[in-house]
């Protein structure tokens, strides 16, 4: 659906159509194996599926400038899994976190708030909740069957890698090195849950998903061996992301509503949904990796995409998900499953109809 007047955008629509992701429609490839893992290059027992996969849908976008509806095609009430994307949803309950006084600081360590184990010995116990939301915690451990080494040396985005992923690498002094790793990033979530004491999916329902009037179709599914005990109640830790399966299945609108609220600077309808300053603490480079965030991808020195402002950020999932942000323009943006490799071209065409 192109809204009136910008027929200009059918371009860069049909363009992201073309340029649709090739991962199976059952994200199984021929034989068996979930495609994430196939294409993070993983063999077994690393590569085990641990969460629900769901089948996925077909390419679908959004396009809102200063509020406003410009375009929307494919199934966007559609809930697909999104895999990292559920990162920046992290971080947003970190932002609750800090607000509530659960956290009093993102430099304390994160082992002061730990209801486990998880931090102790001499390479976790420094590790601030800053290391976690940056990923450059370091952090060593085995945590629901997967150990940290899994994700040693993988590249994503600009990473450069010295060795082959999966390949054990010496461990350096948190804080210093940046590197993607799904397995420190379930810590993360297993902390929040641990210091909210309360489901994270709930949390993210009853403080930011509902009032700002999401549907109720997304669901944040947990691995089938996260549960943990907290107060002697159960309860289960979700993955920040789909890489073993799991992780938050959701619309490409209830995106484009998340996206509008940080880009709202956290008030949504004049009340303030995240606390004040949060979004811009979200969008601070981090000193070794200028091109993230908390959790949320930069375009510093324009190296995600050239043609997006610098201010530019970014909500990525594999597969691909996009929720851009250009705060020059007042633009967000929604992606579903479109080729990463062919995004930059989205984005530029979409630049100039918006330019006419």
């Amino acid at each position: 659906m192109l809204i009136a007047g910008m027929n200009a955008l059918k371009e860069a629509i049909d363009f992201a159509e073309r340029a649709q992701s090739k991962w199976p429609a059952g994200m199984r490839m021929p034989d068996g194996q979930f495609v994430m893992t196939y294409d993070s290059g993983e063999k077994a027992p690393d590569n085990e599926v641990l969460g629900p996969v769901t089948p996925r849908g077909g390419h679908a976008g959004i396009v809102y400038q200063a509020g406003k509806l410009l375009a929307e095609w494919g199934d966007v009430q559609r809930p697909d899994m999104t895999f990292s994307v559920a990162k920046s949803y992290l971080a947003l309950l970190a932002g609750l976190a800090v607000g509530d006084g659960l956290i009093r600081s993102l430099d304390d360590r994160a082992a002061d708030y730990a209801l486990d184990d998880g931090f102790l010995g001499e390479q976790n116990r420094d590790v601030t909740w800053r290391h976690l939301l940056t990923q450059t915690s370091e952090w060593q451990g085995t945590l629901f069957g997967k150990e940290d080494r899994i994700d040693h040396n993988r590249v994503v985005g600009l990473a450069v890698a010295e060795a082959p992923k999966g390949t054990r690498r010496a461990l350096k002094k948190p804080g210093t090195f940046y590197e993607y790793n799904d397995v420190r990033v379930n810590r993360l979530s297993l902390s929040l849950l641990q210091v909210f004491k309360e489901p994270l999916p709930s949390v993210l329902k009853r403080r930011i998903m509902d009032p700002i009037g999401a549907s109720s179709e997304w669901r944040w599914d947990a691995y089938r061996n996260a549960a943990v005990s907290i107060d002697g109640k159960e309860m289960m830790s979700v993955p920040g992301g789909g890489h073993w399966g799991g992780g938050i299945v959701i619309s490409a609108r209830d995106l484009a509503l998340t996206g509008r609220l940080v880009a709202q600077h956290g008030v949504w309808e004049g009340k303030q949904i995240l606390p004040k300053g949060w979004t811009d603490e979200l969008v601070k480079p981090c000193p070794v990796a200028s091109f993230y965030g908390l959790l949320w991808w930069l375009n510093t020195s324009r190296r995600q995409f050239a043609a997006a402002s610098e201010r530019s950020f970014f909500a990525l999932g594999w597969g691909s998900h996009i929720v851009w942000i250009d705060p020059d323009r007042d633009l967000v943006c929604v992606l579903r499953w479109i080729d990463r490799k062919q995004a930059s071209g989205f984005v530029e065409r979409l630049l100039r109809a918006l330019d006419r």
